[in-house]
């Protein structure tokens, strides 16, 4: 019975062993001989990114206004409670609080000399109270003296002549103190009155410093300006504001409520493929979140201007993408695939990407079923399929990839070679006009031809900028030699700087230095042509750049 049981498990295992063999072998055929069939209809050009919901419109939830006060100075300002993201909130809900610490002790401080200057108000205002009365007591004291003077020269005119005078002198003493005292009553009068002026200015001032820091701290606790989600701002690094973050006196929103009514998606197309994105092109949408639903849009804006983001090498452009549908169940940050049509044709034959191969000579050929290695003339192409011009018909069965033994397989559209060599010929041509476009530009922006070239267009931005600021630099200093010294120094100076960046430009930038490197040894054969043409005595010809004037 054992013997049995282990002869009938060795049989079914022989059994599963061969089926295995079996279908790995016939999947393996499968594989090597997929075919595919030649299609015929519309083709799209496409882009395909990947963005971020965004609002198109949105309320912004801000802190204090510091720059309404001239008397206050800001730093940043931490966040210390915030509501979660995505909150949704009625107008005047808690938003989020900030950190008072600094700013209760500099309004203690600014109470404490409040009450100190209205103290001062006060103990002016009695003294120069004092003050005056003393010195209108004193004139009439010295209008007395006057009176006794004059009543003593009246008696004494029996007196002996220096009797008399003596009196007379005495009178006019007492009037030109009488007359000094009026003056100088005059005068502190005068004295008390801008004393008080400045005091009373001083304290409107300090009043209004303690209002303004008043105002400002009862900001500090946020509330929302309207109905809607919350969604945390994102800062310059484009890390989002959370508890613990930093506002600034000149970026002080902390959240903003989007109108969830108009979305968008911001994404970023590479600096190869940016050339093929318009505004107004018609976009394809799928959200991640939601991949049974489709949605279409437009592309409102491409920037002119190249980035890097972080942890890339690339440069990208913003592209921006409006949604054409409104969807309740949209929410910012969610992730979009976008599929941007640049460019439809009507009525073409096109095949997958991966059944056309390269010969040794870059000729594109197929592998058609019937056993022919068939060239072809290739035309626009997608991620997945590329246009047939010529050498195949709509409804042609080919491989999808290289077949078994295809040394066995007859090459056909021979006449079809020199079509793609034209065309080849034809796209040389075309970057060779291009190179020499780029070359006269560069030529006439003062660069020798072929130094540039190759150059990123950021790249010949940054060096015509620091070309520019060196040329205007050496201006000033030219300026500031015939004024005076001290400008001269300061265009020095600015040279400096602008030498020192353009060096750490050129040790960035190998490819760079080369060119550069190229550029003066041209420069300097031109120096010695023209100086040969002078020793020699003849006269360069019109046009040329004289590389001796300076």
């Amino acid at each position: 019975m054992k013997k049995s049981v282990i002869i009938a498990g060795i049989v079914a295992l022989i059994a599963i062993i061969i089926l295995i063999v079996i279908g790995k072998a016939a999947k393996k055929k499968d594989i090597a001989n997929l075919y595919v069939e030649a299609k015929k209809g519309q083709f799209e050009v496409v882009v395909s990114t990947t963005g971020e919901l965004q609002a198109e419109n949105s309320a912004d939830i801000k802190g204090p206004d510091f720059t309404q006060s001239r008397q206050i100075r800001a730093a940043d300002i931490k966040i210390t409670d915030l509501v979660p993201e995505g909150t949704q909130v009625k107008a005047g809900d808690f938003i989020a609080t900030l950190d008072r610490t600094s700013f209760d002790n500099t309004l203690k401080d600014e109470l404490e000399r409040l009450t100190t200057q209205e103290a001062n108000l006060e103990v002016k205002m009695l003294d120069t109270a004092v003050t005056l009365s003393d010195l209108r007591d004193n004139i009439k004291n010295l209008k007395f003296s006057v009176e006794e003077a004059e009543i003593t020269l009246e008696q004494s005119k029996f007196e002996p002549p220096t009797t008399i005078r003596q009196a007379e002198i005495s009178l006019d003493k007492a009037k030109r103190s009488l007359e000094q005292a009026i003056k100088g009553y005059s005068l502190k009068i005068e004295q008390a009155r801008s004393d008080m002026k400045t005091i009373k200015f001083n304290l409107s001032e300090q009043r209004q410093r303690v209002s303004d820091l008043q105002t400002i701290l009862s900001k500090f606790t946020i509330y929302a300006p309207s109905d809607g989600m919350v969604i945390y701002k994102r800062d310059r690094t484009n890390a989002k504001r959370k508890v613990g973050s930093s506002i600034s006196p000149w970026d002080n929103v902390v959240a903003t409520l989007p109108d969830m009514s108009s979305m968008i998606s911001k994404t970023y197309v590479n600096e190869i493929d940016v050339s093929k994105v318009k505004v107004g092109q018609k976009v394809e949408l799928l959200v991640d979140a939601f991949p049974e639903k489709s949605y279409t849009g437009v592309v409102t804006s491409v920037a002119n201007i190249g980035e890097q983001l972080p942890n890339a090498d690339a440069k990208v452009f913003e592209v921006v993408i409006k949604l054409n549908e409104s969807d309740p169940i949209l929410r910012p940050s969610m992730t979009t695939g976008n599929k941007i049509i640049t460019k439809t044709i009507e009525d073409v034959t096109y095949v997958p990407l991966e059944s056309v191969q390269l010969g040794p000579d870059s000729i594109p050929f197929v592998y058609t079923k019937k056993g022919n290695k068939q060239i072809v003339v290739t035309g626009e192409e997608n991620e997945n399929n590329v246009v047939i011009e010529q050498g195949l018909e709509t409804g042609a069965v080919i491989y999808l990839s290289t077949p078994e033994k295809p040394e066995n397989f007859k090459l056909v559209g021979q006449d079809l070679v020199a079509v793609n060599q034209e065309r080849a010929k034809a796209r040389k041509e075309e970057e060779r006009k291009a190179r020499e476009e780029a070359a006269k530009a560069n030529e006439r922006r003062g660069f020798p031809g072929g130094a540039m070239e190759g150059l990123t267009p950021e790249m010949m931005q940054r060096f015509q900028q620091m070309r520019g600021n060196m040329q205007q630099g050496g201006a000033t200093g030219a300026q500031g030699g015939a004024a005076g010294t001290q400008g001269g120094q300061r265009s020095q100076q600015g040279g400096q700087r602008d030498t020192a960046a353009f060096r750490r430009m050129m040790q960035s930038n190998p490819e760079m230095r080369q060119r550069m490197q190229n550029m003066r040894n041209d420069t300097s054969a031109r120096r010695r042509n023209l100086n040969q043409q002078g020793q020699g005595g003849q006269t360069p010809p019109p046009g040329t750049p004289n590389t001796n004037q300076n």
